[in-house]
């Protein structure tokens, strides 16, 4: 048997050599060649030439490692694994062929330390290896950020490394008490409850719901996704959020407050996505609610649940992918995303005005786009435990995400009644039918042809989740439904769609709760504080300069002062009293 090789680690040490290859073509082809590695060696494993891959939740573990007085494994494959790793080494292919026009090689290299580190945990066999491989997935974004060289993108990368630093340190301290408590370092399911016993795993699961970015953790993916550069920030909307519902998956399947909390969040980044301007925040505030799905799948607990927890965020990585796309084809074409700015884009980019409607269909769940084959699972998971207000607000938050992404964002961007784009937007483009690069436009049809393979045929899908799959997306009743709402949602936006456009101004989210006691706290700090504390210095010096003087010349300074003596002789007579009375 074959000794297994790891495809993030191929991939991710394979990056660092991007920089140092001379030729410009050869970068190239390198460049797209390192997902197609990775895709080679899953294909190998998945053909049991290392070993006979298990069905979840059982595994295969090529070897182990002695660390202290425990064994690391640090990897350890089975059908759930595998099925995140093929999405992830198919989504970065395309996402390197939307990115061959970047001229920063370092750009790339932090790609691909995401993505081997995005691999490295999905196969993580132990909690150290898992911690690990999280850390460097929350530097190498930071860097995708910094990339971008503008001052808003410089803060963005600052507090999306502080949320996931923090999210570190409550997995980390999770991890240690797990293992102080039941001394293994096992990366499976975890105990959950409520009292002391249990604060190590409530700390863990903060860590990764933060990680998941879900509400009211989630202020930092809207502010960081849409500051990066165009192609960066199509790698950041692929891994992060999924390996933290691949970690939820393993660890706390099955805990209510998760199927809550998704819910609620399903809706709530909706009404945060009406009054955005910017197409790539809204973008971001629908991959918010989207993980919502994920999220209560989770929370559910049940086969199906956990299927649709698994499918939708595979198919979400597809889909939502493309969206960025499209919305970073304006942005490289035009030179803005904002709404008030942008209209009448169709003449000049009417192909991937196209191939993002595919993802609007997607991500909105519509009849043969994969959305609809992920989505409906969840919703279905939630009707068969008869929980009603979790099944509502999934179902209700179908509307919105058509609403928003397949008919508000292309409307302003590609449409909004224009023929022409605005005049400060026009002299950037050529009176060209096909405006947008092709290498983007390329990677825009692959992810395009995928929504649809996989909306048209399921069962390859299916036949990969961790659990059998009985559901059957395509009933009559179903389609019909969901068709309906759709219909009534497209009349009412044309009615009202003059009022559907941008208007200047920032969404301030959840973060409100840190930044406006933030702000306050820097004004009291830098006014009544400093002033407050300027005043005691001056008081201090002089006390100084009194008790100096008065040491230096206690005959003067008592003869000068005779009150002051007075008052030195009886503290000095109450301290002693004090003294004896102590002592007696």
């Amino acid at each position: 048997m074959m000794a297994w090789v790891h495809p993030g680690i191929v991939i991710a040490l394979g990056g660092l050599l991007i920089p140092f290859i001379p030729w410009r073509i050869v970068k190239q082809a390198y460049f797209l060649m390192l997902p197609l590695a990775g895709l080679a060696l899953l294909v190998l494993t998945s053909s049991g030439m290392f070993g006979a891959i298990p069905a979840f939740p059982e595994s295969f573990r090529p070897f182990s490692l002695p660390f202290l007085d425990y064994t690391l494994h640090p990897v350890r494959i089975h059908n759930l694994s595998l099925l995140f790793a093929y999405v992830y080494v198919v989504a970065a292919f395309c996402m390197n062929i939307y990115a061959l026009g970047v001229k920063n090689d370092w750009e790339h290299t932090a790609a691909m330390i995401y993505v081997g580190s995005a691999l490295g945990a999905v196969f993580a066999g132990d909690l150290l290896t898992l911690f690990f491989c999280l850390e460097i997935m929350s530097w190498a974004p930071f860097f995708l950020l910094l990339f971008r060289g503008t001052k808003k993108a410089m803060g963005a990368a600052i507090r999306y490394v502080l949320w996931h630093h923090f999210s570190g340190v409550c997995i980390l301290a999770g991890i240690l008490m797990h293992i102080h408590a039941t001394g293994s370092l096992e990366f499976g399911l975890m105990p959950w409850g409520w009292g002391s016993q249990y604060l190590g795993y409530h700390l863990m699961i903060l860590g990764f719901v933060i990680n998941a970015a879900t509400t009211p953790f989630h202020s930092w993916l809207s502010d960081s996704y849409s500051e990066a550069t165009p192609s960066g920030s199509i790698y950041m909307t692929a891994y992060t959020t999924k390996t933290a519902i691949f970690c939820l998956i393993l660890t706390f399947p099955g805990v209510p407050l998760l199927m809550w909390m998704g819910a609620i969040q399903a809706v709530f980044a909706l009404f945060l996505a009406v009054l955005e301007n910017d197409g790539r925040r809204l973008c971001s505030y629908h991959i918010i609610s989207q993980i919502g799905y994920m999220v209560a799948g989770v929370g559910m607990g049940t086969h199906m649940g956990l299927n649709g927890a698994a499918s939708h965020a595979l198919c979400h990585i597809i889909y939502n992918a493309l969206l960025y796309m499209g919305a970073g084809c304006a942005l490289v074409v035009a030179g803005t995303a904002k709404f008030d700015r942008l209209g009448g884009l169709y003449k000049y980019m009417p192909i991937s005005f196209w191939l993002y409607m595919v993802g609007g269909f997607s991500i909105s769940g519509f009849p043969l786009f994969n959305g609809f084959v992920s989505k409906t699972m969840t919703i279905e998971a939630a009707e068969l435990i008869h929980n009603r207000p979790i099944y509502l607000l999934l179902e209700g938050a179908t509307v919105g995400t058509f609403l928003h992404t397949g008919l508000k964002l292309p409307w302003n961007i590609w449409l909004q009644g224009r023929t022409e784009p605005p005049p400060e937007v026009r002299f950037r483009l050529k009176d060209s039918a096909v405006n947008t690069p092709v290498h983007m436009l390329a990677a825009m049809g692959i992810l395009a042809f995928l929504c649809i393979f996989l909306g048209v045929y399921p069962k390859i899908l299916y036949d990969m989740l961790p659990y059998p799959v009985e559901f059957v997306p395509f009933t009559l009743t179903r389609v019909f439904s969901i068709t309906q709402m759709f219909i009534f949602t497209f009349l009412g936006f044309w009615v009202l769609r003059k009022l559907v456009k941008g208007y200047p101004g920032y969404v301030l989210d959840t973060d409100w709760l840190v930044r406006i006691p933030g702000d306050y706290l820097l004004r009291f700090c830098t006014g009544p504080l400093q002033r407050m504390g300027a005043c005691l210095d001056r008081i201090g010096e002089r006390a100084a300069d009194r008790i100096v003087h008065t040491l230096r010349n206690p005959e003067t300074e008592a003869a000068l002062n005779p009150s002051l003596a007075g008052a030195g002789i009886l503290a000095a007579l109450i301290l002693f009293v004090f003294f004896i009375a102590r002592h007696l």
